[in-house]
């Protein structure tokens, strides 16, 4: 599956942004899917996955409550809502996708930039 995320931008502290990402090859239905970021100067952080069992999304503990993960089966692809945005949350965000959950997240998007100023 090819991977394809958008939807980075600037954005001031307490604005909202939503990424997506589209999927190519395979149906989403076939993956669990996430997002991860990486800030500048650290590593690549899990942010938020849905299972491909239809099972509850989870997050990152410091995101839960501002950031929600979906999918549109209808359209592949699945998107990140993000409210009341840090400047911490600057980061580049790459989705990602498994065939299962004991699978390595094997499938990556190239990455989109997320900027919050203060």
């Amino acid at each position: 599956v090819q991977l394809q995320a958008s939807g980075g931008g600037l954005v001031q502290a307490g604005g909202s942004l939503r990424l997506s990402c589209a999927a190519s090859g395979r149906a989403f239905s076939d993956y669990d899917m996430g997002w991860f970021r990486q800030a500048p100067g650290k590593e690549r952080a899990f942010v938020a996955a849905l299972p491909r069992s239809g099972s509850s999304p989870y997050y990152a503990d410091s995101l839960k409550g501002r950031f929600t993960i979906s999918r549109d089966r209808a359209k592949n692809t699945v998107s990140l809502q993000m409210n009341s945005l840090k400047p911490e949350d600057t980061a580049v965000y790459y989705c990602a996708a498994r065939p299962s959950a004991g699978s390595p997240w094997g499938y990556w998007g190239q990455g989109t930039q997320v900027t919050v100023s203060s």
